[in-house]
Formats: C-alpha cells, sequence, structure tokens
C-alpha cells in the first residue's frame, strides 16, 4: 500500500505512551493515518465513520511499534577497521591502538580522500540493514574529517541520504572527536583553527543540528569542550557529549551545566554526573555495541539512572571502530543481556526516549498528531524484540503513512 492515508486494522499497539498499561499497549485497535500523520487510535470497534472510507490495511492482529529510531551513528565515514579489529584481539587495548595513530585518526584518512557521493554510496548499505529492522530515523555525526572541509563534505552527505532512502535524518557536528596528526600535541589550537570555524561555516550552510563532542583522554578535556558548547549555545544550537566512556572527567556533569539533550557511552559515569543530567533533564544514552566490541567491564550505572529518573536511551554508535552494527534489534538484545535493561525499557530505549534524546518531539511514540512513522512486527508480544538473537520479525515498515 503506497497511500499515506491507510487505517491500519486488527492490531496491537505499543505505543509507548503512558497510558497505564505496559508498553501503552492497546488490543484489539486501529490506527487512522491521514496526510502522513496520526489522526486517531483506539478500539477497532470505536473508529469513528469519518474514517470508515479510508483504504484499510488488515493486520491479522500484528503488533505495531513506533518508528525504531538510532539516536546515535557515525554512520557516514570512509574505510573500515577490521585490521585493528585483529589487533585488539591479539591483546592491544583500544586505547593503544588509538595512540598507535590508529582509531578514529586512522577513518580520518579514508573519510579525507571520499567524496560526497562515494560517502554517500557507501553508507548506503548500513542504512539499509538499519531500515529493513524498523528503523525510520537517524542521528549521524562528523567528526572523521577534522578539517573544515571533509566535515562539512560529512554534514552534506549525511543531508542527503534522505534523497536516496526513506529516512529521516538528522546531523550532529562532531568536530571536537580527536586531533588530527597534523595538530598533534596542538589540541587547543586546533579548537581555534579547526573545530569551532567548521562549525560555524556548517551551521551558516544549515548542515547542523545539533554539537557533540569525545571528552575523553585520548580525545578532548572538558575545558576544551566547554569552549565548543560556548560557540554552539552563542549559535543556537543544542549539544551532546560523548563522556565517561573510558574514564570520568566529570564530562556529563559539564554536558549537563549546558542543558545537553544526551551524554552517550557514561559506563564511568558517578553519582554526581547522573543526579545532574537529572536536574538537566539529559537523556542518558547507553551504547551496547561498543562496550560488547571493546570488551569492557565497567557498566553504566543503570540502577542509579533509574533512582533518579534519568531516561536510558539505547542506539547502535554504528562505527567502523568501535561498534561496527547496524542492527538495533541487536542492540535492544544487548542491552537486556549485559546490562539488565528490561525489554520495556530497552523498546523505549529506540522509540520514545530517543526521540528526548535528538529533541524531538513528533515522534517516538503513537499518538494522535505524531508523525506516521512506524513498525509493524510479526511478534505476539513487545518482549520477542528484544528476546531473539539475529532474528528480524519485522512485517511492515510505516514511513510518513506510507508503506
Amino acid at each position: 500500500m503506497s497511500t499515506n492515508n491507510q487505517v491500519l486494522c486488527d492490531v496491537k499497539i505499543a505505543s509507548m505512551t503512558q497510558n497505564g498499561n505496559p508498553y501503552g499497549m492497546l488490543d484489539d485497535a486501529a490506527i487512522a493515518i491521514v496526510d502522513g500523520s496520526i489522526a486517531w487510535l483506539g478500539k477497532q470497534s470505536d473508529l469513528p465513520d469519518s474514517y470508515k472510507e479510508i483504504d484499510k490495511n488488515q493486520l491479522a492482529g500484528r503488533l505495531v511499534t513506533p518508528g525504531l529510531i538510532d539516536c546515535h551513528t557515525h554512520i557516514v565515514h570512509g574505510g573500515n577497521r577490521a585490521v585493528e579489529f585483529e589487533m585488539r584481539l591479539n591483546g592491544a587495548s583500544y586505547e593503544e591502538v588509538a595512540r598507535a595513530g590508529g582509531g578514529i585518526v586512522s577513518t580520518v584518512t579514508a573519510t579525507r580522500v571520499a567524496s560526497e557521493a562515494e560517502l554517500i554510496e557507501s553508507a548506503l548499505p548500513r542504512i539499509d540493514a538499519l531500515l529493513a529492522e524498523g528503523t525510520t530515523l537517524l542521528e549521524i555525526k562528523s567528526g572523521y574529517g577534522l578539517h573544515v572541509d571533509t566535515e562539512l563534505r560529512m554534514l552534506r552527505a549525511a543531508r542527503a541520504l534522505p534523497n536516496h532512502r526513506a529516512v529521516r535524518v538528522v546531523t550532529s557536528f562532531l568536530g571536537a572527536h580527536a586531533v588530527p596528526a597534523e595538530y598533534k600535541g596542538r589540541d587547543d589550537a586546533y579548537i581555534d583553527e579547526v573545530c569551532i570555524p567548521a562549525l560555524r561555516q556548517a551551521h551558516q550552510e544549515g548542515l547542523v543540528d545539533a554539537v557533540d563532542g569525545f571528552c575523553e583522554g585520548i580525545a578532548f578535556n572538558p575545558v576544551q569542550i566547554a569552549r565548543v558548547f560556548d560557540e554552539a549555545r552563542q549559535l543556537g544550537i543544542p549539544v551532546k557529549l560523548h563522556a565517561e566512556q573510558l574514564s570520568n572527567l566529570g564530562g556529563a556533569k559539564m554536558a549537563a551545566s549546558y542543558g545537553a539533550m544526551s551524554a552517550d557511552h557514561i559506563e564511568h559515569l558517578d553519582e554526581d554526573g547522573v543526579a545532574a543530567m537529572a536536574a538537566a533533564g539529559t537523556v542518558a544514552v547507553v551504547l551496547p555495541g561498543a562496550f560488547y566490541t571493546l570488551r569492557e567491564t565497567q557498566q553504566p550505572p543503570i540502577e542509579a539512572l533509574r533512582h533518579h529518573n534519568v531516561p536510558i536511551a539505547l542506539a547502535s554508535d554504528c562505527n567502523p571502530g568501535s561498534s561496527p552494527m547496524t542492527s538495533l534489534l541487536l542492540t535492544l538484545n544487548m542491552a537486556c543481556t549485559l546490562f539488565r535493561l528490561t525489554p520495556q525499557e530497552a523498546l523505549a530505549g529506540v522509540t520514545v526516549n530517543a526521540a528526548q534524546a535528538l529533541g524531538l518531539k513528533d515522534c517516538g511514540t503513537i499518538a494522535p498528531g505524531q508523525r506516521a512513522d512506524l513498525a509493524v512486527w510479526n511478534v505476539d508480544h513487545p518482549a520477542e524484540l528484544s528476546y531473539r538473537i539475529g532474528f528480524n520479525p519485522l512485517h511492515a515498515r510505516i514511513f510518513g503513512g506510507v508503506s
């Protein structure tokens, strides 16, 4: 069915709204879609007469969820890092690989020589894998250029991807991702001469939805990130941060002081950082793919996040080095198995909380007025989406009301 006006009939709905039921469940239901948005949902027997003439899509009791949202990816890049994967298996740590000139900087080399068309072409197979599992929205970061022209090229490629696939893309400027080889030992000069000028130009071209940074011993310290965030504030751009992945530098607390939309990774986050995030309304984005790939042992403070009512989002962290993963379904399973999230928390993590992590209010739940970005599943219960490993039960993906 190709129309963006339709009624989904005979469905179970996991609306992910607070309707008093787990998952916001509604059985024996229908959803009316008009002009690409959700116009009505409720018991099928209560379908208003005004929607009874719209095309019916009979779904035989299948489960409908919001379209999945991958709120943290580095999906636009050149090359791959399979050799470094082998190095780590032979005993090198992620930090040792990075300090030896590998890691992020090695991807910079491959990305700098790739054209915009080549960046788009290489990203599409990765995006296709996510779309095949019900993803309707991607966040995509720059950060593998580390000079002005390539940072802009990455963002332009990201902006162009919806011209090639039915997907919504939001962008994050990640110029403060690593120090390139030509600026080794001159971190502050890189911020002044490359990162901030690139951010200004990207903003001028309308390429930036948020500003991100990597706050770590192998990247930038909180004072340096704060300088980038000060510029973002001047430009009126929201911020987010890779924080407390390998150590605790207080990055999440600093980001919260800027009202950050999210702090991501956060394995080494302490109680003060959690409390600061709670006070600021900053979402915790946990990334089990990177934890798994790097064979980390320090888990994110899930219980503290729950205690302080910090929303928990999940994402693939699709990137060539620490999380070469293109499956949100596997992300759900990993979050439950490795971090002990419940299946309901996991599904919220790639729907309603992922939307919040991106500052979006028109997606992530099934409710009147929301975009009709939906996933239809061949499952009996939402927990099956987290339970299975390597199995894709997607029946249909609906984007803007179009199946």
